[in-house]
């Protein structure tokens, strides 16, 4: 099998890569590189291609004879503000749309598999005793400057109780790259629909391994937390750092994919090892794992508005349709994680968390990507 696997020098699509050659496919990665500042390191044989998604003619040779096409290329985290709306939708949006056109033309039915996110649900799934399901409102600054971190209940204001969120749930972006990345998965399924190929959207929760990128904030609180330690500080974790996630090891998520692309179900499928964690559990955890003297996490009180709470996938679906289920466990995982080589530092350099003394929002800083997406 011929695999074009779009961004396949990044973090999770050159795991993809890895574990395709080992399995004997031949691979075309497309990639702009553009986040690296070393030539990428690629299993011999692998046929890079460096070009941007959007090179039309670069993206019809690349896809020219593939059997199958595993997407992974996106410009990720949050940008700046509102001002970086058009590069996120020109690389995400654009890119996918170019994609599509060049299989399109050469009337690709073949196998096509698509890097999506958790960050599509926006705030995770929630249950009042009372009121049964509901959807929380936006968290008040006066609730986070008290330290009430929990979303009310909108009807009766009691406590919420979490839920897993399955693929089921309506999508509700926050921010423009989650956005992109549900107009992505449109864009697929409407491709599918066309021409009969098999789609499937993977929506990935919090990633974390080795390659990571390292000293910025856009690869998550894994790398944020983990960078901090290197340098010698204490991991700073928000709120009081009980905000759950599911970290999800990078050759889960590669494996997930390797299994998508010899499968020919369709739709949308969370990826996750449906073992949630709070915040202040990896950052103490790592920081145990980096070494006797490490500093040790400082829960802070800080906060970002716009970041959400709880996001807990259901991971049955992927179990039911791939045969998929995460293998390792989280405490052998950020032991591992605490010592892997981890990828130079992306041109966007780090950026500030708070502002003065007081717990300061920053635009580059609102949703869920916040503590670590894709």
């Amino acid at each position: 099998m011929k695999v074009l696997v779009t961004g396949g020098a990044g973090f999770i699509g050159g795991h993809v890569v890895d574990q395709l050659v080992e399995q004997g496919a031949e691979v075309v990665v497309l990639d702009s590189l553009v986040a690296h500042d070393a030539p990428p390191d690629l299993p011999d044989g692998v046929d890079l291609r460096v070009a941007d998604l959007r090179d039309a003619d670069a993206v019809a040779r690349a896809a020219g004879d593939v059997d199958a096409v595993c997407h992974q290329a996106a410009r990720v985290g949050l940008g700046i503000d509102l001002g970086d709306i058009a590069g996120y939708v020109s690389d995400n949006d654009l890119g996918t749309a170019v994609l599509l056109r060049a299989l399109w033309r050469r009337r690709f039915a073949g196998r096509l598999v698509v890097a999506s996110s958790m960050v599509v649900y926006g705030e995770g799934r929630y249950s009042c005793s009372r009121d049964g399901a509901v959807a929380p409102g936006p968290r008040s600054v006066a609730d986070l400057d008290a330290g009430r971190f929990e979303p009310p209940c909108p009807r009766c204001g009691a406590q919420l109780s979490w839920e897993q969120v399955d693929e089921d749930a309506p999508p509700d972006p926050h921010n423009v790259y989650a956005a992109t990345k549900l107009h992505t998965e449109h864009l697929a399924f409407a491709y599918g629909r066309e021409t009969g190929a098999a789609v499937c959207a993977l929506r990935y929760h919090n990633v974390y391994g080795p390659r990571m990128p390292r000293d910025t904030p856009y690869a998550g609180v894994a790398s944020i937390f983990r960078s901090a330690l290197a340098r010698g500080e204490a991991p700073r974790v928000f709120e009081d750092g009980g905000q759950l996630r599911d970290f999800v090891h990078v050759r889960d998520v590669a494996r997930a994919n390797v299994l998508a692309l010899g499968s020919g179900w369709s739709g949308a499928l969370n990826v996750a090892s449906g073992e949630p964690h709070p915040i202040l559990d990896l950052a103490t955890a790592l920081s145990a794992a980096f070494g006797a003297g490490s500093p040790r996490p400082v829960v802070t009180g800080e906060y970002r508005l716009g970041d959400v709470r709880h996001v807990v996938a259901s991971p049955g679906r992927a179990a039911d349709h791939l045969g998929f289920t995460a293998r390792v466990p989280f405490a052998a995982g950020v032991a591992e994680f605490a010592h892997a080589p981890l990828r130079a530092r992306s041109p966007h350099g780090p950026l500030p968390l708070a502002v003065g003394g007081r717990p300061r929002p920053d635009p580059r800083w609102t949703g869920s990507t916040a503590l670590g997406g894709d």
